[in-house]
């Protein structure tokens, strides 16, 4: 099977939880013996990298603007799958994509997309853009052949405001194995002047609707007495957000530090080594930076948005997003003030992270997009419509 996945900004993942999954079930599905070809934005994906985990990398021209990048490198790639690649089946992220799939299934293409987590949720756009993507949202099922989600939270939200059922196939979570035989030094803390359990850790776009202000503004509302040397580290940034960034910068005081992105081996050093992590994002779907936290066995506090209440179960803590800076600053006090705490949710987020395993979550794509794909081939008549063993044809 010959597979496209488009509305990324492509592999190697180097930004958002779309690239991590686009780059984990590309190298699984070529391992399993599937073709898969994965569209890259210029300005993401060095041009010179052709190929990579197996999968082969298209290089297609954007616009690089806020609300026409995803938009014009998406519908750049279906044209190009349609009329070049011809898959036997296309596989889009993020429903503002959905008016793509017509291009896609026109060319006779089965066709998958998988919404995310209601992107018009988000506070970043404004009124116009939030109007295209609901509309975008609304028909993702009627343009695509199916459309699925990563929570089962977002697909009832979905069907309490589209009456419109899709399916759910959650993200997965592999953290990298180290060698034991190592001794594991830690040079991202070293370079950041940071100490294992002595910080609090935020990963993910520094964006309004992620909240990043509001868990520094409830840092700052705890006496240094109590943060006892810890500092809250916000990892992150964000295309197209400088102002927001430069605001949330001031808000921050000198136990708060800002190290921009972080990938690979550093990135799970900050994560294997934290006192706990804090997710206070309120929309979306299953965010893989939460389950990266339970994988690495974080004591989590989410936000109480109920698709990540159903990511951590009760592997995790939540503050109330509607209380906001208050709940959130009481909910750190008391992790702060109870390690016993913090090593019982330890051990909880482990056996929770298995739940999540990536060879998983890539079966149940496999088996999708091969349901997608055998759907337009030709098949046996209905059983109503075959004569009974035994039984003489008769003609009229």
């Amino acid at each position: 099977m010959r597979v496209a996945i488009l509305g990324t900004r492509g592999i190697p993942a180097s930004y958002s939880g779309f690239e991590t999954a686009a780059e984990q079930l590309a190298s699984r599905l070529t391992d399993r013996g599937h073709e898969v070809v994965v569209y890259c934005r210029p300005h993401v994906v060095d041009r010179r990298l052709k190929e990579w985990k197996g999968a082969r990398l298209v290089h297609l021209p954007t616009v690089r603007n806020k609300y026409l990048d995803t938009f014009t490198h998406t519908f750049l790639s279906a044209i190009h799958a349609a009329r070049t690649v011809k898959p036997d089946v296309a596989l889009f992220f993020i429903a503002g994509n959905s008016p793509m799939c017509l291009i896609t299934r026109r060319a006779g293409i089965p066709t998958v997309i998988n919404v995310d987590g209601l992107d018009s949720d988000r506070s970043k756009w404004p009124g116009i853009a939030k109007t295209y993507l609901r509309f975008a949202e609304r028909h993702a099922p009627d343009w695509a052949d199916t459309a699925l989600t990563d929570s089962h939270a977002v697909a009832e939200i979905f069907e309490q405001r589209y009456r419109k059922r899709i399916g759910v196939v959650p993200y997965g979570v592999e953290e990298p194995e180290y060698d034991a035989a190592l001794p594991e030094s830690t040079p991202t803390l070293d370079r950041l002047g940071l100490k294992p359990r002595e910080y609090v850790l935020f990963v993910g776009r520094l964006e309004p609707e992620n909240n990043p202000h509001v868990l520094v503004d409830a840092w700052a509302r705890i006496p240094a007495e109590t943060t006892r040397g810890m500092k809250l580290v916000v990892v992150g940034g964000a295309p197209y957000a400088d102002e927001y960034i430069r605001q949330v910068r001031r808000k921050g005081d000198p136990r708060v530090l800002f190290p921009g992105y972080v990938f690979g081996r550093g990135y799970w050093e900050l994560q294997r080594h934290a006192y706990a992590f804090c997710a206070p994002t309120e929309v979306g779907g299953t965010h893989p930076v939460i389950l990266e936290a339970l994988a690495a066995g974080n004591c989590v506090i989410v936000n109480d948005h109920a698709p990540n209440v159903e990511t951590v179960g009760d592997a995790g803590l939540t503050f109330s997003g509607g209380d906001g800076v208050r709940s959130l600053t009481a909910q750190l006090e008391r992790v702060l003030g109870d390690p016993a705490l913090v090593e019982q949710y330890r051990e909880r987020a482990r056996e929770r992270a298995r739940r999540y395993s990536w060879e998983a979550v890539t079966d149940q794509y496999e088996q999708l997009l091969l349901r997608a794909r055998d759907a337009s081939k030709p098949g046996p008549l209905p059983p109503e419509l075959v004569d009974r063993p035994g039984r003489p044809a008769t003609l009229t």
